[in-house]
């Protein structure tokens, strides 16, 4: 069974959308969506510098275009499974049918602002914890007043608070963690710093007509299988403000057979997890076209096209 997800903020780099543009239709297709959300999808992903991208408001919408593009030009799969990683949820919304790709680029554009005018109130940010053991690690984030806004799996959790609180994480690491990564956010995602933008987002979803998904889509918020399209809905709002559990929809794609994993561009980050956490299950990350071949041989071993 194959299982595709979308990764999350942070994945983006400077110009990595520039070869993928370069595939038959995909320049109109990126146009268009541009037009539909006033954001310059094209500059973003191919002329803008690390902290142009590193904005929110830019971001969100960007990883989202770029995934949607990617898994069209694997042409028509059928995975099994669909998820996403944080905003990469949006993503898997459209794989699975709650919603076509321009109302979940809307949204998500909706989504990055409003995440990008909470992240303005208070200087905050995002640290990756390599190593150590959640059961230790977890009480002593909370300690230190910071929020255990990723639970990846695989030994990694994401840490979300104040820049200062971040520094204290740095100075005074939990028993077990080898090290404390900075990520390439602008904000403290996932966590009771967000509040603001959840209000902004019910009122953006209630224009929305979301279908029952058309492939089953697992949610960060319990790692459960979802099946009504207005709850998945639901859901994105909330996890704004709510922790990602990666590790729970890690589990649920074990329980239901993955036996291949294709990660869309920006690729990379999800499949590197579930290389630790799923051993036996295939991977391909799509970071260019050139990976294109090898994830279309797994879709023809795994899933039904």
């Amino acid at each position: 069974m194959l299982v595709l997800v979308a990764p999350g903020q942070g994945a983006q780099t400077p110009g990595f959308l520039t070869p993928w543009l370069e595939l038959p239709g995909a320049a109109d297709r990126i146009a268009a969506w541009s037009d539909a959300i006033g954001l310059d999808l094209a500059h973003y992903g191919t002329k803008a510098d690390a902290d142009e991208i590193r904005d929110t408001a830019v971001a969100q919408p960007l990883l989202v275009a770029a995934g949607l593009l990617s898994a069209a030009a694997l042409g028509d799969v059928a995975p099994g499974v669909v998820a996403g990683h944080s905003v990469g949820e949006f993503t898997a919304a459209a794989f699975a049918g709650v919603l076509d790709d321009e109302a979940a680029l809307r949204l998500v554009r909706t989504r990055g602002l409003a995440m990008a005018e909470a992240a303005a109130i208070t200087a905050t940010g995002m640290s990756a914890l390599l190593g150590g053991d959640p059961e230790v690690t977890v009480p002593h984030l909370e300690k230190l007043g910071l929020t255990a806004a990723n639970v990846n799996g695989a030994g990694q959790i994401v840490a979300a608070g104040t820049l200062e609180q971040l520094a204290a994480l740095e100075a005074d690491k939990p028993e077990g963690v080898r090290r404390v990564v900075a990520l390439k956010v602008a904000g403290a995602f996932h966590t009771h710093h967000m509040a603001p933008a959840v209000a902004k987002l019910e009122e953006a979803a209630k224009a929305l007509s979301p279908a029952a998904p058309t492939t089953r889509y697992v949610s960060n918020k319990d790692g459960q299988v979802v099946t009504d399209g207005a709850e998945v809905v639901a859901r994105l709002v909330g996890q704004v403000a709510n922790p990602v559990r990666w590790d729970l929809c890690m589990e649920t794609f074990q329980e239901l057979g993955a036996t291949a994993l294709i990660e869309v561009c920006p690729g990379g980050t999800l499949t590197g997890i579930a290389k630790r956490a799923l051993p036996g299950v295939a991977t391909v990350a799509l970071k260019t076209p050139d990976d294109l071949d090898a994830a279309r041989t797994l879709i023809a071993e795994h899933a039904a096209v």
